[in-house]
């Protein structure tokens, strides 16, 4: 097995300046891969286990409002054979606590913390990198075997508190993935919101394959009547985040891209 990525040459400009040429570059991402819906985790889940599917749904059921709640209650919560999860923020620092506010906070964000178990499969698994030129023509391949894996707890503890030491702090990433929001599970339709960080321009695609800049530009809230999984990047001073990714399933319908019996 093998994590694929696709290296994209692109063209990347860094003013809004209309005369500038930008420069093209090689930007990479992982694939896509078919999102499992969640009665395609609770079948195969049900078959490993030799339990029905609908107890394997109960608990399945049970788990999640087990988690959230104690979860939104300030712990990190395990997660069978994968690690932990806990609730967290980014926010800006300050001098004075008179300056101390709810407005500090930027964004309220879910952690993973991996298991040591799963952090080391993930580093033995080689990573296979497919080049496309501007043209959209694979002109490379690049294999490599195994690596090192970000301490997701180490970068988010220094990202939480960032800042300059005044009520203007800075963020340490580059640009944020765009929040996509609506109701998961719709009966006749639902609408989708799409919000990026302050400035950028936020692009989307509904048809499951990645945005970029020539995707559908957001400005209005989407109507959906079917199943659709909605993808979106935002673009800021020539850069790009990563893609976020959100499938609203019509009841009735197969959720996501469901890989099959």
């Amino acid at each position: 097995m093998a994590l694929k990525v696709k290296a994209v040459e692109r063209l990347l400009k860094f003013t809004k300046d209309e005369n500038d040429p930008g420069v093209y570059r090689y930007m990479m991402k992982p694939e896509m891969y078919s999102t499992l819906s969640q009665s395609k985790v609770i079948r195969e889940a049900a078959l490993r286990s030799g339990v029905s599917q609908g107890v394997m749904k109960a608990c399945w059921d049970a788990a999640g409002e087990v988690i959230k709640a104690w979860a939104t209650e300030g712990h990190a919560v395990a997660l069978p054979g994968l690690g932990s999860m806990r609730f967290g923020l980014r926010s800006k620092s300050v001098e004075k606590v008179e300056d101390v506010k709810t407005g500090l906070i930027k964004s309220r964000r879910i952690i993973f913390t991996p298991s040591v178990d799963l952090k080391d499969e993930l580093a033995a698994t080689s990573i296979m990198i497919t080049c496309y030129d501007r043209n959209g023509n694979e002109v490379k391949r690049v294999t490599s075997t195994s690596g090192e894996v970000e301490d997701n707890e180490e970068n988010e503890n220094e990202n939480e508190n960032s800042g300059s030491g005044s009520s203007t702090g800075s963020e340490t990433e580059n640009v944020m993935a765009p929040e996509i929001s609506g109701t998961s599970l719709f009966t006749d339709s639902t609408q989708v919101t799409i919000q990026g960080p302050q400035g950028a321009e936020v692009r989307y695609t509904t048809d499951g394959s990645d945005p970029n800049a020539e995707s559908t530009l957001y400005s209005e809230a989407i109507t959906l009547s079917a199943t659709t999984t909605i993808k979106a990047i935002a673009i800021l001073d020539g850069e790009t985040s990563e893609v976020a990714s959100k499938t609203f399933t019509k009841s009735g319908e197969s959720g996501g891209f469901d890989l099959g019996n």
